[in-house]
């Protein structure tokens, strides 16, 4: 499409579908001579793992320039220049200060809020505003969707899990007001046909219908749309266009090949066959960072955060050679064997997350990548699992905001740094400036 711009906000449109587009050439604006001008929206991503970590396993031997990376952040070796592993920070909203027991819930409650958590397992809930919803308040106006929040376990809406503090606490990180968590998607084909489907949900109930009885794709509704389309791009665009179309189409396949296997097919007539999430607990993590990865590139959305699992997951990882339930494990004691099943799960864990990385350094957005222009935020609310300290804790910061903070950096900050800080200057680079976030003091030197 030379000398002119599409629209950022143009989509593929057929029969309840709605296929937004990645970034291409033709959305940029151009200079006066015509070449495009390289700008991405600044996307903010918040990733959460229970029961600490092994610290020693973690934590780069020297500040500075990343080198060699300890044994768990080693998967993201590809990646070290484009992230910083960052050391001294707290959350002191997850101490007990007073309330006794409790530090699981309160590291999810107090992760993306540093605030205290009113100790209740009743309906008097009382949390704070979480760094996530605050972006949303500010900059979600931009996109389809204000957030996104995502998990492999489900919200609960009450009940008792960690020494008096409710499930809710245990469940939800993301809180749009004190006393109103936001629950979040567990089922990767709700998330697609959330990103996927139009608006009209009669439209939407059509196309799903058809899509089931026909064994049709997504796509397949948009194709005469996305036809027209490629007429009118240029050969970059156009290549970009097919590319991403199939990926889309390949992660489809996953998510109703996931489904099969936790389902088994029931040969009546007429009967739908049942949905849930992947019984493959790693093809579900993998199956919802696509679906991150999807929304923040066709500009779906520019604030998510995904809870890994819930606080306190004793799930066990056979698979890796690890058969001890997970917080069994983080009460380590010292026992060295103990401490090397956690190293494994810790490991296991971003090694997740260097698939989502991959996904994201693969999507070019003018001169940077996905990556580049987001900023992603991975740890815990708790620092070593058998001590239950909620200093130091282990933060990993990944991309630069579009070039907005240099990477590739082991920072050291002084003991008793909120970790609020971080988000308040992470805030002011995504575009939603705060003053104040739970316990904060000021914003960080990034």
């Amino acid at each position: 499409m030379n000398g002119t711009t599409l629209s950022r906000r143009t989509v593929l449109r057929g029969m309840g579908a709605a296929v937004s587009l990645p970034l291409l050439e033709s959305m940029l604006p151009r200079t006066a001579l015509g070449a495009p001008v390289a700008e991405a929206p600044r996307r903010m991503a918040f990733v959460y793992v229970p029961n600490g970590m092994h610290m020693p396993a973690w934590t780069p031997k020297e500040e500075g320039a990343l080198k060699d990376l300890p044994s768990i952040l080693s998967p993201l070796a590809e990646h070290k220049s484009k992230m910083n592993v960052l050391s001294g920070l707290t959350l002191n909203g997850a101490r007990s200060l007073g309330d006794g027991p409790g530090d699981h819930a309160r590291s999810v409650a107090a992760f993306l809020t540093g605030a205290h958590p009113r100790k209740t397992d009743g309906k008097e809930i009382r949390n704070g505003i979480s760094v996530d919803q605050a972006a949303a308040e500010k900059i979600g106006k931009l996109t389809r969707f204000p957030s996104l929040e995502l998990g492999c376990e489900p919200s609960s809406q009450g009940g008792r899990c960690d020494s008096g503090y409710s499930c809710i606490y245990t469940s939800n990180m993301s809180w749009r007001s004190p006393t109103q968590p936001v629950s979040k998607e567990i089922n990767p084909r709700s998330v697609f046909d959330r990103l996927f489907g139009n608006e009209v949900d009669v439209e939407k109930q059509k196309n799903r219908a058809q899509r089931d009885e026909n064994r049709k794709s997504i796509l397949d509704f948009v194709q005469e749309d996305a036809g027209d389309l490629q007429r009118r791009l240029g050969a970059a665009d156009k290549a970009k266009l097919d590319e991403y179309l199939h990926a889309v189409r390949e992660i489809e396949r996953r998510v109703e090949e996931s489904e099969k296997l936790h389902t088994r097919e029931i040969d009546v007539p007429d009967f739908p066959r049942p949905e849930g999430v992947p019984a493959d607990k790693d093809e579900h993590i993998r199956l919802m960072f696509d679906m991150m990865v999807l929304a923040m590139m066709t500009d779906s959305t520019s604030v998510l955060s995904f809870m890994i699992t819930n606080a306190g997951s004793n799930r066990s990882y056979r698979h890796i050679g690890v058969s001890s339930g997970h917080h069994s494990l983080s009460h380590h004691g010292g026992n060295r064997e103990k401490l090397e099943g956690i190293r494994k799960i810790n490991e296991h864990h971003v090694k997740q997350l260097a698939y989502f990385f991959d996904k994201l350094a693969q999507v070019k957005e003018g001169d940077r990548t996905l990556l580049d222009n987001s900023l992603i935020v991975y740890g815990s609310g708790i620092g070593d699992g058998n001590r239950h300290n909620h200093d130091d804790l282990p933060i990993l910061l990944a991309g630069s905001g579009g070039g907005a903070i240099e990477t590739g950096r082991h920072v050291k900050y002084k003991d008793e740094t909120p970790l609020t800080n971080l988000y308040l200057s992470l805030l002011e680079v995504a575009g939603a400036p705060t003053e104040k976030l739970g316990d904060s003091t000021g914003k960080l030197k990034l």
